[in-house]
């Protein structure tokens, strides 16, 4: 089963390689991992996905809750929510054709061509991780030169803020809360 795990962090140095290390020590692998600063300068979000059944969902919860600089660890699979992926991908394109081609398909998944070289193009796109990898496989043929991508990113929908809970003297709580309560 594939899990979305957001955990807010204290925005300090090392705090990527204390948790990243953690999860590797223990054989955890994480499929997707983004991180950055949230709308509190001193926080940093940092997103995971994970394949396991719930016990392992629940131990991996565990070790994150024990790390001093995690503020907050929240499910977000269980949840209604967004998520998104962004890609940058260079192809090959030194021939018109190439070029309208590529145009034309990134017009198709909305995305759009941030760099135009001699022989070569670079795309941007965003969006689920099965846009992307299909847009992935159409340049294929075309000549892929170099792919980046950030990992997911994800948010609950609605009211729902994966926020600490400022009312708690730890600002630690299990569950999404209420924006009004923020």
């Amino acid at each position: 089963m594939r899990h979305v795990i957001s955990a807010l962090v204290q925005n300090v140095p090392g705090v990527l390689a204390h948790i990243s290390g953690m999860l590797a020590s223990r054989g955890y692998n994480i499929d997707s991992l983004a991180v950055g600063e949230t709308e509190d300068t001193h926080l940093s979000r940092m997103t995971f996905v994970i394949m396991g059944d719930d016990s392992v969902l629940e131990q991996v919860r565990k070790q994150l809750e024990k790390i001093v600089t995690v503020v907050r660890v929240d499910d977000i699979s269980s949840t209604d929510y967004v998520e998104r992926d962004l890609m940058l991908i260079k192809v090959a394109a030194s021939t018109g054709s190439n070029r309208t081609e590529i145009r034309e398909l990134a017009e198709v998944f909305r995305g759009r061509i941030v760099d135009v070289g001699a022989d070569a193009v670079v795309v941007e796109i965003s969006g689920q991780e099965r846009k992307i990898e299909a847009f992935i496989e159409l340049m294929r043929p075309l000549g892929i030169r170099e792919l980046v991508r950030t990992g997911r990113i994800a948010m609950v929908r609605g009211n729902s803020t994966v926020v600490p809970d400022r009312r708690s003297p730890t600002g630690r709580k299990q569950d999404a809360i209420p924006s009004d309560f923020a």
